[in-house]
Protein backbone atom coordinates (compact mmCIF):
# COMPACT_ATOMS: atom_id res chain seq x y z
CA UNK A 1 0.00 0.00 0.00
CA UNK A 2 1.05 3.73 -0.96
CA UNK A 3 0.29 6.24 0.85
CA UNK A 4 0.45 9.80 -0.71
CA UNK A 5 0.49 13.48 0.76
CA UNK A 6 1.16 16.45 -1.27
CA UNK A 7 2.36 19.54 0.48
CA UNK A 8 3.90 20.75 -1.82
CA UNK A 9 1.20 23.62 -3.38
CA UNK A 10 1.67 21.94 -7.25
CA UNK A 11 -0.90 19.52 -8.36
CA UNK A 12 0.46 15.54 -8.74
CA UNK A 13 -1.21 13.67 -11.43
CA UNK A 14 -3.03 10.58 -11.02
CA UNK A 15 -0.89 9.47 -14.01
CA UNK A 16 2.00 10.50 -12.13
CA UNK A 17 1.16 8.57 -9.16
CA UNK A 18 0.60 5.60 -10.87
CA UNK A 19 4.13 5.87 -12.34
CA UNK A 20 5.38 6.25 -8.58
CA UNK A 21 3.40 2.82 -7.86
CA UNK A 22 5.18 1.12 -10.93
CA UNK A 23 8.88 2.52 -9.50
CA UNK A 24 7.89 1.22 -6.23
CA UNK A 25 7.19 -2.25 -7.98
CA UNK A 26 9.82 -2.27 -10.12
CA UNK A 27 12.55 -1.92 -7.50
CA UNK A 28 10.55 -4.57 -5.16
CA UNK A 29 10.39 -6.92 -8.17
CA UNK A 30 14.07 -5.69 -9.18
CA UNK A 31 15.21 -6.90 -5.29
CA UNK A 32 13.03 -9.97 -5.35
CA UNK A 33 11.29 -8.49 -2.52
CA UNK A 34 7.86 -10.70 -2.60
CA UNK A 35 6.03 -9.35 0.56
CA UNK A 36 3.30 -6.86 0.67
CA UNK A 37 4.84 -2.84 1.39
CA UNK A 38 3.42 -0.04 3.39
CA UNK A 39 5.24 3.35 2.16
CA UNK A 40 4.61 6.67 2.40
CA UNK A 41 4.90 9.16 -0.45
CA UNK A 42 5.02 13.38 0.35
CA UNK A 43 5.48 15.94 -2.08
CA UNK A 44 7.03 18.97 -0.41
CA UNK A 45 8.54 22.19 -1.99
CA UNK A 46 12.07 23.18 -1.22
CA UNK A 47 11.64 25.16 1.77
CA UNK A 48 9.24 21.87 2.88
CA UNK A 49 12.11 19.60 2.43
CA UNK A 50 15.00 21.63 3.54
CA UNK A 51 13.00 22.18 7.28
CA UNK A 52 13.15 18.27 7.15
CA UNK A 53 16.48 17.78 6.41
CA UNK A 54 17.36 20.40 9.10
CA UNK A 55 15.04 18.63 11.48
CA UNK A 56 16.10 15.08 10.87
CA UNK A 57 19.48 15.64 9.58
CA UNK A 58 20.85 18.96 10.94
CA UNK A 59 21.55 19.93 6.98
CA UNK A 60 20.45 23.21 6.88
CA UNK A 61 19.33 22.99 3.13
CA UNK A 62 17.03 21.52 0.19
CA UNK A 63 17.87 18.47 -1.43
CA UNK A 64 15.51 15.87 -4.23
CA UNK A 65 14.76 13.61 -1.96
CA UNK A 66 14.72 11.75 1.66
CA UNK A 67 14.39 8.93 2.74
CA UNK A 68 13.21 7.55 6.42
CA UNK A 69 13.23 3.80 6.61
CA UNK A 70 11.36 1.87 9.29
CA UNK A 71 13.15 -1.85 9.10
CA UNK A 72 16.39 -2.06 8.97
CA UNK A 73 17.41 -3.92 6.10
CA UNK A 74 21.09 -4.88 5.37
CA UNK A 75 21.33 -4.91 1.75
CA UNK A 76 20.14 -7.74 -0.31
CA UNK A 77 18.74 -9.34 3.08
CA UNK A 78 15.79 -11.83 2.90
CA UNK A 79 12.78 -9.91 4.77
CA UNK A 80 10.69 -11.92 6.96
CA UNK A 81 8.28 -14.63 5.09
CA UNK A 82 5.79 -14.50 7.65
CA UNK A 83 4.96 -11.11 7.73
CA UNK A 84 2.16 -10.36 4.90
CA UNK A 85 2.62 -6.75 5.03
CA UNK A 86 6.13 -4.80 6.02
CA UNK A 87 5.58 -0.88 6.49
CA UNK A 88 8.96 0.13 4.37
CA UNK A 89 9.32 3.82 5.71
CA UNK A 90 8.72 6.87 4.14
CA UNK A 91 9.73 9.15 1.40
CA UNK A 92 9.72 12.49 1.09
CA UNK A 93 10.44 14.38 -2.40
CA UNK A 94 10.70 18.22 -3.29
CA UNK A 95 8.88 18.81 -6.12
CA UNK A 96 10.41 22.12 -6.88
CA UNK A 97 13.83 20.50 -7.07
CA UNK A 98 12.66 17.44 -9.33
CA UNK A 99 11.38 20.07 -11.54
CA UNK A 100 14.72 22.03 -11.77
CA UNK A 101 16.75 18.58 -12.30
CA UNK A 102 14.33 17.46 -14.57
CA UNK A 103 15.67 20.78 -16.90
CA UNK A 104 19.43 20.38 -15.82
CA UNK A 105 19.25 16.83 -16.73
CA UNK A 106 17.29 17.22 -19.80
CA UNK A 107 14.57 14.63 -19.00
CA UNK A 108 10.77 14.96 -17.92
CA UNK A 109 9.88 15.94 -14.79
CA UNK A 110 8.02 12.17 -14.57
CA UNK A 111 11.53 10.33 -15.42
CA UNK A 112 12.85 12.48 -12.32
CA UNK A 113 10.46 12.00 -10.25
CA UNK A 114 10.82 7.84 -10.92
CA UNK A 115 14.53 8.41 -10.48
CA UNK A 116 13.70 9.84 -7.16
CA UNK A 117 11.30 7.18 -5.85
CA UNK A 118 13.73 4.27 -7.56
CA UNK A 119 16.65 6.06 -5.73
CA UNK A 120 14.60 5.93 -2.21
CA UNK A 121 13.02 2.57 -2.27
CA UNK A 122 16.77 1.51 -2.31
CA UNK A 123 17.42 3.05 0.86
CA UNK A 124 14.69 1.79 1.89
CA UNK A 125 15.54 -1.49 1.20
CA UNK A 126 18.90 -0.89 3.06
CA UNK A 127 21.12 0.40 0.36
CA UNK A 128 23.36 3.53 0.54
CA UNK A 129 25.39 5.47 -1.65
CA UNK A 130 27.61 7.90 1.21
CA UNK A 131 30.04 5.24 2.62
CA UNK A 132 32.27 4.30 -0.31
CA UNK A 133 32.38 4.66 -3.96
CA UNK A 134 31.57 0.66 -4.12
CA UNK A 135 28.30 1.20 -2.58
CA UNK A 136 27.74 4.69 -4.78
CA UNK A 137 28.73 2.52 -7.76
CA UNK A 138 26.13 -0.42 -7.26
CA UNK A 139 23.43 1.52 -5.79
CA UNK A 140 24.04 4.13 -9.07
CA UNK A 141 23.76 0.58 -11.46
CA UNK A 142 20.79 -0.67 -9.80
CA UNK A 143 18.96 2.52 -9.96
CA UNK A 144 20.33 2.61 -13.82
CA UNK A 145 18.89 -1.01 -14.77
CA UNK A 146 15.45 -0.58 -12.56
CA UNK A 147 14.52 2.79 -14.84
CA UNK A 148 15.67 0.77 -17.54
CA UNK A 149 13.05 -2.11 -17.55
CA UNK A 150 10.66 0.39 -17.02
CA UNK A 151 11.61 1.83 -20.33
CA UNK A 152 13.06 5.60 -18.76
CA UNK A 153 16.46 4.47 -19.02
CA UNK A 154 18.67 7.56 -20.39
CA UNK A 155 18.72 7.88 -24.25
Amino acid sequence: MIYFMNESGEDVTYKQKMLLREAVKATLDYEGFQNDVQISVTFVDDEGIRAINNSYRNIDKATDVLSFPLTDFERSEEPPTDEPEIALGDIVISLERARAQAEEFGHSFDREIAFLTVHSMLHLLGYDHVDSEEDDREMRARQSEILEKMGLGVK
